[in-house]
């Protein structure tokens, strides 16, 4: 995101606002961590593999804040034509690093357009939804939504209880309210990559556009 500040006593724009994960300034502990574990070879595919059980085979994919790229380079295994977008400068060269093969972009949710779509599905985890600049969520719904296709669908998983530093608190009613405001629906809820029960600790939604 541009974080230009404006001239004093004028409001900042929700487009010129600094995420929190630019509050946070992490990316370098996320980075590493996700760099040791996959050297240790631990398995880091949950998402990815929760993603694929929705999708034909060769079908197209949005990773929507991939960090450093991750799901987006399991999915690409899995035979998908896979497009990744991250706005951290730090993460993305540090995706093109480890996975030469994947594209990934230097580019923020809110950028997107209807026509980079449509997609077969806009895969949005790792709390990337709860480090948005404050006052974006429903436009970050939106754009995604405005991607899909005509039976495409949204994957977003993030914490319920116990976020990252700087990352919002983000209630599961208030999200929902929030979707429905954006034109989504929810098609499933759960409380984990594997499906289990829906709890107060962590969310993952399946969803697609609301009927109209």
């Amino acid at each position: 995101m541009n974080s230009t500040t404006p001239p004093p006593g004028e409001p900042i724009p929700t487009t010129t606002r600094r995420t929190r994960w630019q509050e946070a300034g992490q990316s370098g502990n996320y980075g590493k961590r996700f760099a040791d574990l996959i050297s240790a070879g631990e398995d880091v595919d949950g998402e990815a593999r929760l993603a694929d059980t929705l999708l034909p085979r060769g079908a197209r994919v949005l990773d929507a804040g991939a960090g450093m790229g991750r799901v987006a380079a399991a999915l690409l295994r899995r035979g998908h034509d896979v497009v990744a977008i991250e706005p951290d400068p730090a993460l993305v060269h540090q995706a093109r690093e480890t996975y030469p093969g994947l594209a990934i972009e230097e580019r923020d949710i809110l950028d997107l357009s209807p026509d980079d779509g449509p997609f077969d599905l806009v895969v949005c985890v790792g709390n990337v939804i709860v480090f948005l600049a404050e006052d974006t969520e429903r436009r970050a719904l939106g754009a995604m939504r405005d991607v899909l296709g005509e039976n495409g669908r949204i994957l977003v998983g993030f914490h319920l209880q116990d976020p990252p530093p700087h990352a919002r608190t983000y209630p599961a009613e208030e999200f929902e309210a929030d979707l429905a405001a954006a034109g989504l629906r929810v098609d499933l809820r759960a409380g984990t990559y594997q499906l289990h029960p829906a709890n107060d600790t962590y969310g993952v939604w399946v969803l697609s556009r609301a009927q109209a």
